[in-house]
């Protein structure tokens, strides 16, 4: 099931011209527009759908008006000078005269529409509720779309990222830091995808606290589909956010740009788990270039998932252990908005085996933080195959051991 509702009109809309110039303007072909184009979005819509008319054509823009969205009150002599495609002109031109019957005012005409519909807030550059920090990246998106609340996105918020294919033990890093960054009251922002992204939101949401999440499509589907239940979480408890208008389906295209939003809308990125041909590589590179902290958890040196934090760690990001590393690196500009009295939390040498049998006790101090092959615990514990597997089993229930590529290591 689509996040979106069902039956309602979108951009099915742009493939009958006729109907898209009667919802706006009526029946008659000459009566005049209706006021949605009067909407304060509007004009920055027109600019986002214009061809031909990305960063180089709006720092060029720039130069004529303080704002963006007036470029469409601009002469057409004085547009002409600054270079601006030919295609681009005739949008801003159809725009002047309202002309319904141009493929982007049709198009602007049909995401409004859409957005209406499905419930989907319109945040443009100039709202309040456009976040300032995304503002200061050098690409930043013209319009934001919106579901969920908005007004989250001025908050402060903190990207964690890492690995689609993560091990427990990562998932596991990942709900535990976003729970407590949470509980701090950084908004915990992430981008839906399996692995790291999806715990960092479960476990925000499971703290009681709200997420953002950034997605390479529209809002009115669901990517990956193995997160539909997650993304209405996200929906009613936090905001699910896009640079791509309703009916945009997930592109490879899309998820480096949705990195950009990411660290854009974050003081700081923290890389759990991370391959070294990782995305989330990508989202550090562009949060430095942004200006933004970049924070690693270190992993064991044999594992593929751990390389890229490591690699991270080698070019200057501050190494991770726990929450408290976080919050002193972003002390300098951020401070919880209400007194912590939460203590320091560094991890504790000996977790508490008190409700263990010493059989269970022995495999877990025959475990280390490197994956242990089987034959090596029965080795060392001298257990039976079946009672190793079976204290192997209650320690996982535990959450205390986690299997890995090459065997089983501790998560505690």
């Amino acid at each position: 099931m689509e996040l979106g509702r069902a039956g309602m009109p979108g951009l099915a809309l742009l493939k009958d011209e006729t109907a898209v110039h009667e919802l706006w303007t009526g029946a008659d072909p000459g009566s005049p527009p209706c006021p949605p184009f009067d909407a304060p979005a509007a004009p920055w819509l027109l600019l986002a759908e214009l061809p031909r008319f990305g960063v180089r054509a709006r720092e060029a823009a720039r130069s004529l008006v303080d704002r963006l969205d007036r470029l469409v009150q601009v002469d057409p002599q004085r547009l002409r000078e600054l270079g601006l495609a030919r295609e681009t002109l005739a949008g801003i031109q159809a725009w002047r005269r309202m002309d319904i019957g141009h493929p982007v005012m049709g198009r602007v005409a049909a995401i409004l529409e859409a957005c209406r519909h499905q419930d989907i807030a319109l945040v443009p550059w100039t709202d309040e509720r456009y976040p300032e920090a995304l503002r200061h990246i050098p690409d930043a998106p013209l319009v934001l779309y919106a579901r969920g609340d908005p007004a989250l996105l001025t908050r402060d918020q903190i990207g964690i990222v890492g690995s689609r294919h993560a091990t427990r033990a990562g998932l596991a890093h990942a709900r535990q830091f976003a729970a407590e960054l949470s509980r701090q009251g950084l908004l915990v922002t992430s981008g839906l995808a399996l692995g790291i992204d999806g715990a960092a939101h479960a476990g925000a949401l499971d703290a009681g606290c709200p997420t953002v999440a950034v997605i390479g499509c529209g809002l009115d589907r669901c990517y990956p589909r193995q997160h539909e239940a997650l993304g209405r979480r996200v929906v009613a408890g936090g905001v699910l956010v896009s640079e791509y208008p309703p009916g945009t389906p997930a592109r490879a295209g899309h998820f480096p740009q949705r990195n950009r939003i990411i660290s854009g809308l974050s003081r700081g990125v923290l890389v759990v788990e991370a391959g070294l041909r990782s995305g989330s590589l990508i989202t550090a590179r562009l949060a430095l270039e942004q200006g933004r902290e970049v924070f690693a958890i270190p992993g064991s040196i044999h594992s593929p998932v751990a390389r890229g934090c490591h690699q991270l760690i080698k070019q200057g990001a501050r190494l991770v252990e726990t929450v408290d590393d976080v919050l002193e690196e972003l002390a300098g500009w951020w401070s919880p908005p209400v007194v912590s009295t939460r203590q320091p939390s560094p991890a504790p040498d000996r977790p508490d085996l008190s409700g263990l049998e010493q059989r269970e006790i022995a495999v877990f101090e025959a475990l280390g933080y490197d994956p242990v092959s089987t034959d090596a615990l029965a080795l060392a514990t001298g257990l039976p195959a079946d009672q190793l597997m079976q204290a192997l089993l209650l320690l996982e229930l535990q959450g205390l051991a986690g299997s890995a590529p090459g065997g089983y290591l501790r998560l505690a």
